[in-house]
């Protein structure tokens, strides 16, 4: 199994980042490549050199960190297009702090709003459901919250629901942006 096909995670993508010394997190680029799919349809070339740079570097080192990067871009545009409706953004994970989760997740949203501010213009946010404008407006807050929480269940809880918040205006950016991907079963359909 090539790393292509592999199944990335925050710290995978970071190693590369790390590799080509760069000490950013990958939140923001994913982030905007959350955006870019859904808006743009960004072919796996323009990711690459959006990605290199944002590295501040001319092509990956070697195959194998070009492939972890494309390999992160199929994900996640796999995941936006599945039926199963499973995305998640690209975050730091229980290995690190709240405080630097809620990091990763204001960074991921900073990103997405950038595509979506640069991309939509306003003839394209008129046909946008009500609840995908509600929740893009709720992410723009998400990019302006304080990271310096605490280690505590309820931060943690609270820090979950935006999270999922984050990926549930994803999909739903996607999803209205590509009419028909993914197949999911309308639950208002009649049934015969």
């Amino acid at each position: 199994m090539s790393l292509i096909d592999e199944r990335q995670d925050f710290s995978d993508v970071a190693d590369v980042f790390l590799l080509h010394g760069s000490m950013q997190s990958p939140a923001f680029l994913d982030g905007r490549l959350c955006a870019l799919l859904a808006l743009r349809d960004i072919s796996a070339a323009t990711w690459l050199e959006e990605v290199c740079q944002s590295l501040g570097i001319e092509q990956p080192r070697d195959p194998a960190s070009a492939e972890r990067l494309l390999g992160w871009r199929r994900q996640t545009l796999e995941a936006l297009s599945a039926s199963d409706l499973d995305y998640t953004p690209l975050l730091p994970d229980e290995l690190f702090s709240l405080g630097e989760q809620a990091q990763g997740l204001k960074e991921w949203t900073q990103g997405f709003i950038e595509v979506v501010d640069e991309v939509a213009d306003n003839e394209l946010r008129e046909r946008w459901s009500q609840a995908l404008c509600e929740a893009i407006e709720d992410l723009e807050g998400v990019g302006r919250m304080e990271t310096d929480i605490d280690d505590s269940p309820e931060n943690e809880n609270d820090l979950f629901a935006l999270t999922e918040h984050a990926r549930m205006a994803a999909m739903l950016l996607y999803t209205e942006q590509h009419p028909g991907m993914p197949q999911v079963e309308q639950t208002d359909a009649p049934v015969h």
